[in-house]
């Protein structure tokens, strides 16, 4: 029951764009223990089985005691010598308590030492063949295999599954196998939930509704008010908090792997086992209706009291930076090393703690809030760099700082290059895309690499940096937000239209001669020493 949904919990705080906050954060690092929890667990829940008690827990005297020992006895002697064995393989099959649990925990060491030093040799052999397919079906291979050796041990294929998951996590072939399962992933998550609504006893509920529905409320009230209180001792404060504790409030899928556990190991009798299905289920179902009470409710009702002060802003600069993240944080070293004060925001208590380790002055508060705003110094500013994580608010904070500041100048993070376009119509003009300029340099080491002098393959690289930007702000005008671009016509026509033009441009202007070298620069390979001709 301390268990929470990974499934839900993680799905539903990507489509709220909620992950990067110190409560998604939180939330994730506990479902990520939790999942790893699940392997001991399976593995001491054989020590707590009790048969011979539970056997015995309606005899009402010695005499049926008796009776129901030798019953139990004479029954264990038919299984053992005529039982039927087309059942399959079980290797736990009577092993005591201690030896099932060795077997379980040996079965998942052998799991773990073969994905340290075997998947990658196994996968190297498989990629030469050069057939994505064959590479997608070895991936599968395992997964099946380690499901079917943890169903030997007597364990869940899901658990098997989980630990196949972990096991290709660190192979080095882990981001073609996640782009291979990716379109897979949405299917899946959805048949799960299917088998979970699927497999709702309604008869019982309705028989016991009320002891069902009271265990349920008890138990996500109980496990809400354990995870404030951690949130508390952690440090995690304000919406942070209530995002964290009633996001984990709910039981997880593995609380159904576990319960049947139970059962077959003889810890708890399937009567209790299928009312506690139920309250795992019913947890699951209020998950979405925990999330509306945080979004409607907690988190306005906090953002608008002040729940969570942000810091008193004393000290003023001529330019904001909001968000100190990994491009924040290098915009702002670069612009104090050059003499000019900044004032930095950040809605992170995690990140500010960190960077206030190292010297670096900073405020707590929401950059998107135009109190906060004020508070900063906006009025006064003369540049604002917005480099906050989320997408939609980088467009806001944006698009409100151009209609009510027009004298601030804007220098904006853009995530992706359609994110360009939302960010050019929002008023914006100095749109830094966070990983082009990186993509750029790497492009220009590539022709180094393949020959180019590096002072050409520097005018290749800024050639093709200015022909981007051309094309960009020539492609503006056709983006429709309302519309895809790849289901816009006019727009992929202009570019295809940028695209050849560019490209021709380009390789006439490389084809033609060298400009004279550079001080600084190596001249091309196979310059005579005295320098070339337009020297």
């Amino acid at each position: 029951m301390a268990l929470s949904s990974t499934a839900i919990v993680l799905q539903t705080l990507n489509e709220k764009g909620l992950m990067k906050s110190d409560g998604g954060q939180a939330s994730f690092s506990v479902l990520l223990f939790q999942d790893i929890a699940v392997i001991p667990m399976l593995a001491l829940l054989p020590l707590l089985a009790m048969p011979d008690l539970m056997d015995l827990s309606h005899a009402t005297d010695a005499h049926a005691v008796t009776t129901q020992v030798a019953d139990a006895a004479h029954g264990a002697a038919d299984d053992h010598s005529g039982g039927d064995h087309g059942d399959g393989i079980d290797l736990m099959s009577g092993l005591p308590g201690w030896a099932q649990a060795a077997v379980t925990l040996g079965a998942i060491g052998f799991v773990l030492f073969f994905g340290n030093y075997l998947t990658g040799p196994l996968f190297r052999f498989v990629s030469g063949a050069g057939l994505r397919e064959l590479f997608t079906a070895a991936a599968l291979m395992i997964v099946i295999g380690i499901a079917v050796l943890m169903s030997l041990v007597g364990l869940s294929p899901a658990l098997g599954t989980f630990i196949a998951g972990v096991v290709l996590a660190n192979s080095e072939y882990r981001h073609e196998l996640e782009s291979d399962i990716d379109p897979f992933k949405g299917l899946l998550l959805g048949l799960f939930f299917i088998t979970v609504g699927a497999g709702v006893d309604f008869e019982l509920l309705f028989a016991n509704l009320g002891n069902v529905v009271g265990m349920t409320l008890g138990l996500m009230v109980l496990k809400a008010a354990i995870l404030l209180g951690l949130a508390r001792a952690f440090r995690v404060q304000g919406t942070d908090k209530w995002l964290f504790g009633l996001g984990l409030a709910q039981a997880g899928e593995f609380g159904f792997v576990l319960l049947s556990f139970t059962v077959g190991a003889k810890v708890i009798p399937s009567a209790v086992a299928d009312q506690l299905l139920l309250v795992v289920a019913l947890s699951m179902l209020l998950t979405p209706a925990l999330f509306i009470l945080y979004d409607k409710v907690i988190a306005p009702r906090l953002n608008a009291t002040g729940a969570q002060q942000p810091d008193d802003i004393d000290e003023r600069g001529k330019v904001i930076i909001a968000g100190h993240g990994r491009f924040g944080g290098i915009v702002n070293r670069m612009l104090r090393v050059n003499g000019y004060e900044t004032t930095v925001l950040d809605y992170s208590s995690a990140q500010l703690e960190m960077i206030r380790t190292f010297g670096v002055k900073a405020f707590f508060g929401d950059a998107t809030r135009p109190d906060l705003l004020h508070a900063a110094g906006i009025d006064e500013a003369e540049l604002i760099v917005v480099a906050i994580d989320d997408k939609h608010q980088i467009t806001e904070l944006v698009k409100y700082v151009a209609e009510n500041y027009p004298h601030v100048k804007i220098v904006a993070r853009a995530v992706d290059r359609t994110h360009v376009y939302e960010l050019y119509a929002a008023g914006c003009r100095n749109i830094i895309r966070e990983s082009f300029d990186g993509s750029v340099r790497a492009g220009r080491s590539a022709l180094e690499e393949l020959g180019i002098a590096p002072y050409d393959a520097e005018k290749r690289a800024q050639e093709f940096r200015q022909r981007d930007m051309e094309a960009m702000i020539g492609l503006a005008p056709y983006y429709d937000p309302a519309v895809p671009i790849h289901e816009n016509p006019a727009f992929i026509e202009a570019s295809q239209r940028f695209i050849v033009q560019s490209e021709e441009e380009m390789r006439g202007t490389l084809n033609g001669k060298n400009s004279r070298v550079s001080r600084g620069w190596a001249p091309p390979r196979g310059a005579s020493a005295g320098g070339t001709d337009d020297e």
